[in-house]
This record gives C-alpha cells, structure tokens and sequence, in this order.
C-alpha cells in the first residue's frame, strides 16, 4: 500500500539521527543538501498519499452514506409489507398476507445487507481517518524537521565560512611571523657590513701595496745618493804614486 510506504519512509526520517549522520559525513554541508532534498521529496509524496487517502476516505463515507439510506429504505419496506400482511390475514386473505410477509422477509434481508456493508464501511472509514491522521502528523513533522535542517545547514555554511576566513587569518600570521621582516633586515645589514668590511680590507691591501712601492722608490733613490757620494769620495782622494 502506498500510504503505508511513505508512512515507512516518514518514520526512517524522523527516527533517524542527523547528528551522527553529520558527524559520519565527509561534507557535512551535502550531506545536509541531500538530508533536505530527501525530507522535501518525501513530503511531496506525504502530500500526495494524503490528498488521495482522504478522497478514498471521502468515497468511503459516501458509499456509507449511501448503505445507511437503503438500509433505512429497505427496513421501511419491510414494515410496509409487514403492516399489509397484518391487514390482509385480519381480513382473512391468508393467502395475501403470506405474501406480502414472504416480501418483508426479503426486504430485510436487503436491509441486514446493507446494514453489513455499512460495518464494512464504518471500519474502513476508522482505518482511513486513523491513515490521514498519521499521514497529516508526519507530514507536519517532516516540514518542522525540514525547517529545522535548512537553519541547521545555513548555521553550518556560515561557521565554516568562519573558519576557513580564521584559518586563512592564522596562516597569513603565521607566514608573517617566520618570515619575520626584522630578521631579513639584520640578514640584510649584516650582508652590507660584510662588504663594507670587505671594501675597507681591500682598501688596506692597495694601501699597503703603495707604501711598499713607493718605500722600494725611497731605497732606489738612497742607493743612487750612496753611489754617487762613494764616487765623489774617490774623486777626492790623491792616489799614491807608483815607483
């Protein structure tokens, strides 16, 4: 029976525990989607066996309507044909009155059938107004718990907003403070001091090359000034003279 399918489905729904399945969920947010396009096609098929359960309801208490006013039809009959047997056995048409007895027999017999009918109906009317009841309860259940799904999915897509917005906050700080600017600018300066250093130990070496050129430069000099007094002092001095 269809009703009692959806009925079953309704009941799956709503016993079943959201947290746990968002919990068990790789993508908690489709998991939602699909939670929410389940409740949504189910309710659409509550809708649909509770219109028809009622028009069965409906078709139910008209054949019932319609047993109960041939019942009463039927048990008039029988009391007509009854009262007319009474009339002709006291006229002494014995004949006539079994007759018209023979008809009210058969008039309630009508009347017991339909009167059997009517239980038939007023069971089945029960059982389907108990149906729509139940349909109508789990129907409205499901739109809360719907309801209840689309917050729930809208609170979770906003706090993981949230979060992927704040992990990407504390990635960002977190890059900032290894990298650390201070740290590259002592790296920086101490790269220029290095060449700085650099420049000057260069500057001593081509220093210190010139001095040494130009103190060869001062003892060439001296060694001229040396010749050149050695040969004055020669010059000067009277050779002796041989015998």
């Amino acid at each position: 029976m269809a009703q009692t399918t959806i009925l079953g489905r309704i009941g799956q729904l709503l016993r079943a525990n959201v947290n746990s399945i968002l919990d068990g969920a790789e993508d908690p947010e489709k998991m939602l989607d699909q939670l929410i396009r389940d409740y949504t096609n189910n309710m659409a098929e509550a809708e649909e066996a509770v219109a028809q359960t009622i028009g069965n309801l409906r078709l139910v208490e008209d054949d019932a309507k319609e047993a109960r006013a041939a019942a009463a039809e039927w048990g008039g009959k029988a009391a007509a044909a009854s009262g007319k047997a009474d009339e002709m056995r006291a006229a002494g048409n014995t004949t006539e009155a079994d007759r018209f007895d023979s008809l009210a027999k058969l008039a309630l017999h009508r009347q017991l059938s339909f009167e059997q009918q009517i239980k038939t109906f007023d069971t089945q009317i029960a059982n389907q107004t108990e149906l729509v009841d139940k349909l109508k309860d789990g129907l409205n259940k499901l739109r809360v718990r719907r309801e209840d799904l689309v917050q729930k999915r809208d609170e979770l897509v906003s706090r993981a907003k949230m979060a992927q917005a704040q992990t990407q906050v504390q990635q960002t700080l977190r890059t900032v403070s290894v990298m650390d600017p201070t740290s590259e600018l002592n790296r920086f300066e101490e790269r220029i001091r290095r060449q700085e250093a650099m420049a000057r130990g260069m500057e001593e070496v081509t220093s210190s090359s010139l001095d040494e050129e130009f103190a060869k430069l001062g003892d060439a000099e001296d060694d001229l000034e040396v010749e050149a007094r050695l040969a004055a002092m020669k010059a000067e001095t009277p050779r002796p003279v041989s015998g």
